[in-house]
């Protein structure tokens, strides 16, 4: 729910920012691509921080090395979000992250399916994980699409 959160203020705040006379946020498209970095700050973070062991164990048996896994994801997020930050780079981090997200999918699939994360707390059902998953996607593609 965190990332939700993340994405939705985020682009709140830059889009007031901007109505407010900042001008380099004066438009949905500059606040969302905010909105998505930091969301993507968040998330990718969390690769390296309490969550790491979270994620390692989320990361289907059948992949080698999810360790290292991790840590690529992590800096490919970290990285989009600086990327999404310069309009210039904007579109290609944003259809790039996108392309991430559907990549990493499997296992949101595979810790749904075990119910529970590494330090035992239960997981969001699979129905919601793809529904957010859909509006992250979604925001990427907006921004990739868009003026």
């Amino acid at each position: 729910m965190a990332p939700l959160i993340a994405l939705v203020a985020g682009t709140a705040a830059a889009r007031l920012a901007g109505l407010l006379g900042l001008a380099a946020l004066d438009g949905w498209q500059p606040a969302l691509r905010v909105g998505l970095a930091l969301m993507f700050v968040l998330t990718g973070v969390a690769h390296f921080a309490s969550r790491r062991a979270d994620l390692i164990a989320m990361v289907p048996p059948s992949l080698p090395r999810p360790d290292l896994l991790v840590t690529v994801t992590g800096v490919l997020e970290l990285a989009g979000a600086l990327a999404l930050l310069a309009p210039v780079t904007a579109r290609w981090a944003a259809a790039g992250l996108a392309l991430l997200m559907v990549a990493m999918f499997p296992a949101n699939v595979s810790a749904a399916r075990r119910r529970r994360t590494l330090a035992g707390r239960p997981v969001t059902p699979l129905g919601a994980r793809t529904a957010l998953q859909i509006v992250f996607v979604a925001a990427a593609v907006g921004v990739t699409l868009g003026g």
